[in-house]
């Protein structure tokens, strides 16, 4: 304590690695600060054990660490909607790596002592290193896992967030007004359209949640639909839904990998958030099996977060060991390629990005309105964690830095007939 006084205050440490000043008002347990006193937006680090986080996971780990533990406390912002926040750090706060000795004087300043690892919250997931007991990655097993740590959290708590529809994937927003319950009807319709569905066909649904899509193509279109997911959670959740909408007769979801599917010719597939957890290694099997489960001339719709490039690199530290541990993106033409080359053709496919940071919006404001319910249910840090997701995603797809893109390949049949008009017909 006596040397972060003396010799390096924490606000000299951080602003020496953000020379251009920080966008709002920062303070320490030492009694420093910086930034500027007339933010509405004051963080402050509590406490030794907070510093120790952010010194021994620089970048977003640490702060996130310090930030679920309460040593990094926050005002100014709601916990379940700290937008203002995340649209600060990341479009107005730009760190500088400091040189080798410049790191070595900042360390040596504030204490050898705290770079002694703190133990990591209970929230965060393991590292990919210690996750081989799960299973290599991407097995079956992990995988598995993988979608325990994120989807089987709580179905009421998803209730609190994603709102009546139980949907958790990109909306789309017909005007920009419309509701987030509008929006996400829009996009099980907009589906549904682009796959030409129609009164007694087939559709599988591949990773179908709470089985919103599913339960739309019954309901809306008359279609017997199958929808599958590897959390239980979300089977019992959407069994239940069938039940009380009266669909049993033409919808089913089951607790299920979707490679175990034995059923074939279907007409139509729906894989609505799945891609991101399957695997850029794994997509040729992945293609491959979807082609193979799909009668000629039938179509796939395949929706998925993406990166702007295809250059392949990992998701940041904080998305993977606190919301989707394995989870990887790449750019939609990696996987229009690899649709092409597991024998799709591929005839259509659009960036949804604004419409995600739309309904990432929703999302916050939903969390925001039941935050009293969701700590109740899931305990105040996990609830930090999602505030701080949710409206960290929000900006990343708003600077351009992710997108959704709905791609739609068809089966050709064996005159390369591809059972499609000369001009789309779902419209907008």
């Amino acid at each position: 304590m006596t040397t972060v006084a003396t010799q390096i205050s924490i606000a000299q440490a951080l602003t020496a690695v953000a020379p251009e000043g920080l966008p709002f008002r920062f303070t320490a347990y030492d009694g420093s600060a910086a930034g500027p006193e007339d933010s509405p937006v004051h963080m402050h680090l509590a406490t030794e054990r907070g510093l120790s986080y952010v010194l021994t996971a620089p970048g977003d780990l640490g702060l996130v660490r310090a930030y679920v533990q309460g040593d990094l406390e926050i005002t100014g912002v709601h916990p379940g909607n700290p937008y203002a926040l995340m649209r600060m750090m990341l479009n107005q706060l730009h760190f500088e790596r400091p040189t080798p000795s410049e790191a070595l004087r900042i360390v040596r300043g504030l204490g050898w002592s705290h770079l002694k690892p703190p133990p990591p919250p209970p929230q965060e997931h393991l590292p990919k290193w210690r996750r081989t007991f799960e299973g290599l990655r991407h097995s079956r097993t992990r995988d598995k896992a993988a979608i325990h740590h994120h989807y089987d959290v709580s179905n009421t708590f998803y209730e609190y967030v994603l709102g009546p529809s139980m949907t958790y994937t990109c909306a789309v927003y017909p005007t920009a007004d419309a509701s987030l319950e509008e929006a996400q009807h829009e996009k099980y319709d907009l589906v549904a359209r682009k796959l030409d569905l129609r009164p007694g066909q087939r559709l599988l649904d591949v990773g179908c949640g709470w089985g919103g899509m599913v339960r739309h193509a019954a309901r809306e279109y008359g279609v017997r639909a199958l929808g599958v997911t590897l959390s239980s959670a979300q089977a019992e959740w959407a069994t239940e839904a069938i039940k009380r909408e009266g669909l049993e007769d033409l919808a089913e979801v089951r607790f299920l990998d979707y490679r175990d599917v034995s059923e074939r010719d279907f007409d139509a597939i729906s894989s609505i958030g799945l891609t991101e957890h399957i695997g850029v290694r794994n997509y040729p099997s992945y293609f491959a099996f979807l082609l193979d489960r799909l009668k000629p001339g039938g179509r796939l719709l395949n929706h998925t977060i993406t990166r702007p490039d295809n250059r392949f690199r990992s998701t940041g530290a904080f998305i993977d060991r606190y919301i989707f541990p394995d989870g990887e993106l790449i750019g939609s033409g990696r996987i229009i390629a690899e649709a092409q080359d597991a024998g799709f053709e591929v005839r259509h496919e659009e960036n949804l990005r604004e419409h995600y940071a739309l309904t990432l919006a929703g999302w916050s404001a939903n969390l925001e309105s039941h935050w009293d319910e969701a700590v109740a249910e899931v305990g105040y840090p996990t609830a930090k964690v999602w505030g701080l997701y949710l409206a960290a995603c929000r900006v990343g797809f708003e600077r351009n830095n992710t997108q959704l893109h709905q791609i739609l390949a068809v089966k050709l049949d064996n005159d390369a007939d591809a059972h499609f008009p000369l001009r789309p017909t779902w419209g907008s």
